[in-house]
């Protein structure tokens, strides 16, 4: 009996240390993942809502609010730079800036158009609807990357700052809006109490878009990037979150589903996040599906 005994306890000592064994592959496979240029780095999160009004809009906030549980449950630092209200509920756009170790590679896998089907809130038929929004993803550009922005290609407006808080809300004309001439890129920053600090962190955002924007050139891409911009519509989904007539989450890229939608926009976004990746490394990441009915 002793030595049966000793037996199963070799057999379980052995199978910890293979599933030690097995999690260090898995995590070091994972990081070599995300070993892009700029994986490492912190990210700049933009939220649009597509067409479709209060429902689209509603839906942009509900993914807002799914990135930042899901920046809270990492422990990364996040950051609203800029928002800005939809006419009736939602927003209808929204800037995030985030803080934590490849927090870029993570979320760069979250760029493109997501899809929500469910029965509208604001339907007093109660009838299906299906709304779009749209995630991009930029690196946070370290400050000896040096990005030559000249003044005279600056157009800087300052105006009051119109999202929620209610009495915090500074109401001078602290929020800034920066638009490059060349390229008609748009930031805009109202989170902070100065205006100097506004155009501080609208610069910081600026700078990273225009490296982004040289290296989409670079790599040949930046077409097929800035008409997935302009499409937050039908026929280009990268996921689709279901609530009726069933409850499902499913990635068009890599057919990952998950049945627990609520655990996902509560920010549960390990599982999709990691099947994508593993897909791109693999080079088996499929395009962006086409709407369903």
């Amino acid at each position: 009996m002793e030595w049966l005994a000793s037996g199963e306890d070799v057999e379980s000592d052995l199978k910890t240390s293979l599933d030690g064994l097995e999690a260090l592959v898995e995590e070091a496979e994972f990081q070599k993942m995300l070993g892009g240029e700029h994986d490492a780095a912190g990210a700049i999160l933009t939220i649009n809502a597509g067409a479709g009004g209060t429902e689209s809009q509603d839906w942009a906030e509900m993914l807002l609010r799914m990135y930042l549980r899901w920046c809270d449950k990492r422990g990364f630092k996040r950051d609203i730079t800029d928002i800005q209200a939809g006419e009736e509920a939602g927003i209808k756009s929204a800037t995030v800036l985030v803080q934590g170790e490849y927090a870029y590679g993570y979320l760069s896998a979250e760029a493109g158009v997501h899809r929500l089907v469910r029965i509208s809130p604001f339907d007093s038929a109660a009838r299906r609807h299906t709304s779009f929004a749209s995630v991009f993803a930029w690196p946070q550009i370290d400050e000896d990357i040096k990005i030559e922005v000249q003044e005279k290609d600056l157009r800087i407006d300052t105006y009051r700052s119109s999202g929620a808080g209610g009495q915090h809300v500074n109401v001078t004309d602290s929020a800034v809006r920066i638009t490059h001439l060349p390229t008609g890129i748009v930031v805009s920053c109202q989170n902070e109490r100065s205006q100097i600090r506004n155009r501080e962190v609208g610069m910081k955002i600026l700078k990273a878009r225009l490296y982004d924007l040289e290296l989409q050139k670079q790599r040949a891409k930046l077409d097929a990037v800035e008409a997935a911009k302009k499409d937050i519509a039908f026929g280009s989904q990268i996921r689709s979150y279901v609530l009726h007539p069933y409850r499902l989450v499913k990635d068009h890229r890599t057919k990952h589903e998950v049945g627990d939608v609520d655990r996902v926009l509560d920010g549960d976004l390990e599982d999709l996040m990691k099947a994508t990746l593993v897909a791109r490394a693999k080079g088996t990441l499929q395009h962006a599906a086409p709407a369903e009915d």
